[in-house]
């Protein structure tokens, strides 16, 4: 997998996904590409305006997957692909990434960050 693909999609305005599992099923929150922040050593961090069940189901479970892409990038069979991550994540409110995510982002209450696991190019 090239992560430049992947850096080069982030770059480019686009829906993101962020699944995790609820008490009763799966919940889905989203977010923008351009708001994501892919680290330099291979974590995501999100500015998190809400994403309160979000918050609430990685306290009890940690495991979540992530999608995003964008029909500007060059794909594996034509213009578009996407990205399908697993990993686990958790809500910062204090430390270096997220004083960083608060001074490009002012409105966060705090930064989802996502350990990946698996990241694989989907289209």
């Amino acid at each position: 997998m090239n992560l430049d693909i992947f850096s080069e999609v982030l770059k480019h305005e686009g829906v993101v996904a962020i699944g995790t599992q609820g008490e009763d099923g799966p919940h889905i929150a989203n977010t923008w590409n351009s708001y994501v922040r892919f680290s330099k050593d291979g974590h995501l961090v999100i500015p998190v305006g809400g994403m309160n069940v979000t918050e609430s189901n990685l306290q009890r479970n940690s495991n979540l997957v992530v999608t995003l892409g964008s029909r500007e990038v060059q794909g594996l069979r034509g213009m578009g692909t996407g990205f399908f991550i697993k990993g686990t994540g958790r809500f910062v409110t204090e430390g270096d990434e997220f004083v960083k995510c608060k001074e490009e982002f002012p409105w966060i209450r705090a930064a989802l960050k996502v350990e990946i696991g698996s990241l694989k190019q989907t289209q």
